[in-house]
């Protein structure tokens, strides 16, 4: 992977271009994750440079000294404007927490872009009560019940689930119940009217993490923004359906 120095900290992305037509697509990952959630987005490199990122603490990016919340929401948007800048990527396509740090990006950094893709995603994110405990005192509850029928997958392959099991295990129980709490504390309702870029929320038909009502919230609310639904697909759509997924990008990529 490559990396880029910001603020102290090493930022690592791996970018696949055949083509260096079109805005450019920068992946941002939810709670938990690393950049191979988006390993399927890399078929759109044909249309345009698809860049998969790590915030920091995940994957193989640096750390960072933060306070779940808005401290750690602000250290993730650096990485992401860190990486635009190198890449040159215009469109922000995020997924969850990575959602909520493309909008933190939109709404408060000084960057110019040209769209945003929402997936999984609301203008609030919040977390079950349960759950938050069992992320500071049980992970494995934490991860058995993220991994349960219509959270992160809808008919998940055995693959799938080791894939995301994985990438959770390794970012480590203190970083992901950071995120999840960042997601909690997220609320950005009465900001929506401020996004001036085209803007596509895709949902998995059957998310109950952020369900489909979230993103048609956002819809109404975003001055241009229009819905994806992602058939048999839940919270990670881009890994269950990538072909479904990947088409709904394109469609919105055709814009610029």
């Amino acid at each position: 992977m490559k990396r880029v120095s910001h603020h102290g900290r090493g930022t690592a992305y791996r970018r696949s271009a055949r083509t260096e037509a079109g805005p450019g697509l920068l992946c941002i990952h939810g709670s938990g994750g690393a950049a191979g959630v988006w390993k399927s987005q890399s078929r759109l490199a044909d249309r345009t440079p698809v860049t998969a990122m790590e915030l920091s603490d995940h994957g193989e990016s640096g750390s960072l000294t933060a306070q779940a919340g808005y401290e750690a929401l602000s250290g993730y948007a650096d990485d992401v404007v860190a990486v635009a800048e190198e890449t040159g990527d215009r469109v922000l396509c995020g997924n969850s927490l990575g959602a909520a740090v493309a909008l933190t990006v939109a709404l408060d950094r000084e960057i110019d872009l040209d769209g945003l893709v929402l997936a999984g995603a609301g203008a609030r994110l919040p977390v079950l009560d349960d759950l938050l405990v069992w992320l500071e005192e049980d992970f494995d509850r934490a991860i058995e019940f993220l991994h349960g029928p219509d959270r992160l997958f809808h008919e998940p392959s055995e693959e799938l689930v080791g894939i995301s099991e994985a990438a959770m295990r390794e970012t480590g129980r203190a970083t992901t119940a950071r995120d999840f709490r960042t997601c909690h504390e997220f609320d950005v309702r009465d900001r929506l009217e401020e996004i001036d870029v085209p803007t596509l929320a895709v949902v998995g038909e059957h998310d109950k993490l952020t369900p489909p009502h979230y993103h048609e919230a956002l819809a109404e609310s975003i001055p241009d923004c229009e819905v994806a639904t992602v058939d048999d697909a839940a919270h990670l759509a881009m890994l269950e359906q990538p072909a479904a997924f990947n088409g709904a990008v394109e469609s919105f990529l055709d814009r610029f």
